[in-house]
C-alpha cells in the first residue's frame, strides 16, 4: 500500500515536472518569437523597411541673395529692340542755295508764285498787291531810308490772282530807296519743306548787297549787283529749307552809291513756291 502510494506520488511529480518543463519551453519560445508587424504606411512599405528619401521641400543649399526659398532666379531682361530704343530726334535739315539770272521781259507772278507772292509800287510807294488766298509767308519788315515809287523798270510783271488788284497784264512799277546803308528788310516763313523764292530787284548807279540768312542759324549767303552808270536788274533765286517757325531773312541795301543824286536799290516783287 505504501509502495503503491509512492509510485503514484512519483508519477504525479514526474507529470508535474514534465508539465513544468513544457511550460518553461513554451515561455522561452514565446519570448523569442517576433512581435506583430508594425502597420504599413500608405505606400505599402513597413516602417522598419528602408526607402529612398525624397527631396526636402526646404532647400538645403543657401538661397540666392534676395530670393525666397523655391523662387526661380529672375530671367535676364530682354534687350530693347531697335524699334523701341529711344533715340534723339534727328536735327531738322537746313539748306540755303542762291543763284542769279536776268529777269525775263515779262514775268507771270501767278505762275512763279504758286504758294505766295507780293508786288510793290502799283499805285505808289506804299502800295502792295498780294496773292489772293496765298500762304502769307512773305513778310515786309520795312527797312531804312524813304521809299519812292518808280514806273520805269525795264521788265514787266503781271498776275491773275491778286488782291486788292485782281489782275494786271503787265506793269513796270516798283519801289526804290536811295543812299548808302538804306534798303529793304524782308522775311519768308519756313515750314520744314524745301521752298524756292525768287526776288525781282535792281540798282541804279550803285552797288547793292543782298544778304540772306536763316533765323535759326546755319549757312548765310550774299549776292551783289553793281552798275556805276545806269540801271541793272536781276532775279535772285533762293532755294532753302529750315524748321517750321524759323524764317529766311533778306536784307537788300545800298552798299555803295556812285552818285550823290540818289544811287539806289530797287524792288519789284518776291514770289514763293
Amino acid at each position: 500500500m505504501a509502495r503503491t502510494r509512492r509510485r503514484r506520488r512519483y508519477a504525479v511529480e514526474a507529470v508535474a515536472a514534465f508539465a513544468g518543463l513544457l511550460v518553461l519551453v513554451a515561455y522561452v519560445n514565446w519570448w523569442s518569437e517576433p512581435g506583430p508587424e508594425e502597420p504599413a504606411e500608405p505606400d505599402g512599405l513597413p516602417a522598419v523597411v528602408g526607402r529612398p528619401t525624397l527631396p526636402s521641400p526646404v532647400p538645403t543649399a543657401a538661397a540666392v541673395p534676395g530670393l525666397q526659398p523655391r523662387e526661380r532666379s529672375p530671367s535676364p531682361s530682354p534687350s530693347p529692340s531697335a524699334s523701341r530704343a529711344s533715340s534723339a530726334p534727328a536735327a531738322a535739315t537746313m539748306t540755303l542755295a542762291v543763284s542769279r539770272a536776268d529777269i525775263p521781259d515779262t514775268v507771270d507772278l501767278t505762275e512763279s508764285g504758286r504758294r505766295d507772292w507780293v508786288h510793290w509800287g502799283l499805285g505808289g510807294a506804299t502800295a502792295t498787291v498780294r496773292k489772293r488766298d496765298g500762304s502769307a509767308e512773305i513778310r515786309d519788315l520795312g527797312g531804312s531810308g524813304e521809299r519812292s515809287g518808280w514806273d520805269g523798270n525795264q521788265e514787266l510783271l503781271g498776275w491773275r490772282d491778286g488782291v486788292p488788284v485782281r489782275s494786271v497784264d503787265a506793269t513796270p512799277d516798283g519801289v526804290y530807296t536811295c543812299g548808302t546803308d538804306n534798303g529793304f528788310q524782308l522775311a519768308i516763313a519756313a515750314d520744314g519743306q524745301p521752298r524756292t523764292a525768287t526776288v525781282y530787284l535792281g540798282v541804279w548807279m550803285a552797288r547793292g548787297r543782298l544778304d540772306l540768312r536763316l533765323s535759326d542759324g546755319g549757312p548765310g549767303r550774299t549776292v551783289r549787283l553793281e552798275e556805276r552808270h545806269t540801271s541793272q536788274s536781276a532775279q535772285v533765286t533762293v532755294r532753302f529749307q529750315a524748321p517750321k517757325g524759323s524764317r529766311l531773312v533778306l536784307s537788300w541795301t545800298v552798299e555803295e552809291a556812285f552818285t550823290p543824286h540818289c544811287g539806289n536799290v530797287g524792288l519789284q516783287a518776291v514770289a514763293l513756291r
